[in-house]
């Protein structure tokens, strides 16, 4: 069976997790009586995690015709011939309305019918409640045949091991198309495949030397210059106390901040980032820090899809070496604590799509999550509004194990 991303949006990620099968319609009858068959509406459905009725009776009510879903042959039929294409498109759009997460974007999502009788979607990853517009026509179907109320966990056990059933499935062809994407970028252009060559620098003494030789003064290099006695720990502890706005030399930490900056300004690709941070003369964490500030200052609204665009330059961050995941989550941590709150109320969105990107990793998350909680800020609303990923994350974990 051949699976495709779910959201159009995702069409092009081959890592993506969430899977469905491509729709496969067959035109039966003639003259008045033809109608279109969506053969694998259940499976669509199933991995929507939505009775196939919803979907549809949702192509009934965009295309203006009779539609129908046989609960017992498991059949679905729409009146009238109509082609993949124009169905699929129509999913495309039940999918961004009733499947996904209006904030982070998940398809994980249930959906909730409040006592004022409004169609609303939770999600499973970041906790966002959506509000689905009430005029869609199919709201009223909706509200007239709720969805089943989920048993517990051994319904999300199921669930989730009919997901991975899926995307055993699709892997195979992802990691295919990845070897044959990689082979051909390196037919075209050998020397210059910025998206897979992993930008290594020389990390030893006299490279170090002299690359900060080259860029400051001669007095300055002299205040920076490395030595080989001084033990790796203390650069560690520095990092974990400097969140970037308290590193004890604001003036230093501001001149960081202009040098990053003025890295940035020259409009390098963010395979190049590395090398240019690897070479300036401060601890690691406020390095981080300083390249979150100079990213996302001034941002006020869409700070969650603001990340998600500039996730490159996050990743390359983090690819420096052990501790460094934690240290972004650090530097998260601070800016959402001294900007505004649509920063700090969406850190849970922002969290899910550094995951999806495989940007952080699922034991930093929760570890600074941890630590965060017995830390000297463990009062801030920040640990509230993430807290709903923890659990999610933690509940897949666990789910898994016990398999």
């Amino acid at each position: 069976m051949a699976l495709q991303n779910i959201g159009a949006a995702n069409s092009d990620d081959a890592f993506y997790r969430y899977k469905m099968p491509r729709m496969i319609t067959k035109i039966e009858g003639r003259g008045n009586g033809i109608k279109t068959n969506v053969v694998n509406m259940v499976d669509i459905a199933k991995a929507l995690a939505r009775p196939p009725s919803y979907t549809t009776k949702y192509f009934g009510c965009e295309l203006g015709a009779q539609s129908k879903f046989d609960e017992k042959a498991g059949t679905s039929h729409v009146n009238g011939a109509h082609d993949t294409a124009k169905l699929a498109g129509l999913l495309e759009i039940f999918i961004k309305k009733y499947v996904q997460c209006y904030g982070c974007g998940n398809p994980e999502t249930e959906i909730l019918i409040t006592k004022n009788q409004m169609v609303q979607l939770k999600c499973a990853a970041c906790g966002f409640v959506s509000d689905v517009d009430m005029r869609d026509k199919l709201t009223s179907f909706i509200i007239k045949n709720p969805p089943e109320t989920k048993k517990g966990s051994k319904d999300k056990k199921a669930m989730r091991r009919a997901e991975k059933e899926r995307l055993k499935e699709g892997e195979a062809a992802d990691e295919e198309m990845k070897k044959i994407k990689k082979e051909s970028k390196k037919k075209e252009a050998p020397d210059e495949d910025d998206d897979e060559v992993q930008w290594q620098t020389d990390t030893s003494l006299e490279a170090a030397r002299q690359r900060i030789q080259e860029q400051l003064s001669a007095v300055t290099a002299d205040m920076v210059m490395l030595s080989t006695d001084e033990p790796e720990k203390k650069e560690k502890g520095a990092s974990k106390k400097s969140d970037g706005s308290e590193n004890g030399n604001s003036m230093h930490y501001s001149k960081l901040v202009g040098e990053v900056k003025a890295i940035l300004n020259k409009g390098i690709a963010a395979n190049e980032l590395q090398s240019h941070m690897a070479a300036l003369p401060a601890p690691a964490q406020e390095k981080i820090s300083a390249l979150f500030e100079v990213l996302f200052e001034g941002t006020e609204k869409g700070f969650a899809k603001e990340v998600a665009k500039k996730k490159r330059y996050l990743a390359a961050a983090v690819s420096v070496g052990e501790g460094s995941q934690l240290q972004l989550l650090r530097a998260i941590e601070a800016f959402c604590l001294k900007s505004t709150s649509n920063a700090l109320k969406e850190i849970a969105i922002v969290l899910k799509a550094l995951y999806d990107a495989d940007v952080l990793e699922e034991e930093y998350i929760v570890q600074w999550f941890q630590e965060g909680l017995k830390g000297d800020n463990k009062d801030s609303q920040i640990w509230k509004n993430a807290k709903p990923l923890i659990d999610w994350l933690q509940s897949a974990e666990s789910e898994s194990e016990e398999e």
